[in-house]
């Protein structure tokens, strides 16, 4: 069973807890990211999103893509990243997800890119800028095959029509993007989100939802937690985590100032 699957099956019903952390593979040095993915799964996160480093990261904003651009200039790449992943494989018992643009899988070779998701342990995929008819068409059907999930992100400007859509013709997990920015760390949720967040909420979806962009602290956390099944954590993580190039004091300092106990 894919992990992802598995990790919602197991919370029977229950809504929020889950905590899932992006980090941009490379970003500290070549050859951390294994460590990186072990220590966040001691210290009890949920799922993790690895970001594939690209040179023109559209959806990130500037703490992610600085991340991106040391990694790239630390000498990561895509090949890398699978040969390190898979050598941990049999290690790792969360969820994987790596986060990457279209025109780097697309290099690398659809197929042979979700070939080597398989074979690496990964669980799923989110690729931001595809688009969804070519999911439909072209991707869905790989994604299938390998038995790796492709996440896709909706924002306050998604219809309902293609909520549900996304809905029907995915079965990994929902991407709700808290705002139609880019990345990165907001204080406090507004009204306007918290009215989205409750109307896709009542729109009665199977799939589970994450709540992401934007998550900093407690205010934050815990507005994600109560409107879906998990929130995911991104800037402020790569910050700490850049702040300090170690994973242990990075998630120490970031359980802290989400106030996680």
């Amino acid at each position: 069973m894919n992990k992802i699957t598995s990790m919602f099956l197991h919370r029977n019903g229950e809504k929020g807890g889950l905590l899932s952390l992006y980090f941009c593979a490379g970003s500290t040095s070549a050859d951390d990211t294994s460590r990186i993915i072990l220590t966040l799964q001691r210290r009890g996160i949920s799922m993790i999103e690895v970001g594939i480093p690209f040179s023109d990261p559209l959806a990130d904003g500037p703490v992610i893509q600085t991340a991106s651009t040391r990694a790239l200039r630390n000498g990561m790449s895509l090949r890398l990243l699978f040969s390190q992943l898979k050598e941990i494989k049999s290690q790792v018992s969360i969820p994987l997800i790596l986060m990457g643009y279209l025109n780097v899988v697309m290099h690398y070779g659809f197929e042979a890119f979700f070939s080597s998701c398989r074979e690496s342990g990964v669980s799923g995929v989110i690729i931001p800028d595809l688009p969804f008819d070519e999911y439909l068409k072209s991707i869905k059907p790989l994604a299938r095959k390998y038995d790796v999930k492709l996440v896709m992100m909706i924002t306050p400007e998604t219809s309902a029509e293609r909520i549900r859509q996304i809905d029907n013709e995915t079965d990994g997990f929902i991407y709700m993007v808290s705002s139609a920015s880019t990345t990165g760390a907001q204080q406090s949720f507004d009204e306007a989100k918290s009215e989205y967040f409750s109307r896709v909420n009542a729109m009665g979806l199977k799939t589970p939802r994450m709540i992401g962009f934007g998550i900093s602290n407690p205010q934050t956390l815990q507005t994600a937690l109560r409107h879906a099944d998990g929130a995911i954590v991104g800037s402020k993580f790569v910050s700490l985590l850049g702040e300090t190039l170690d994973a242990d004091k990075a998630v120490t300092r970031l359980y802290k100032e989400l106030g996680v106990v």
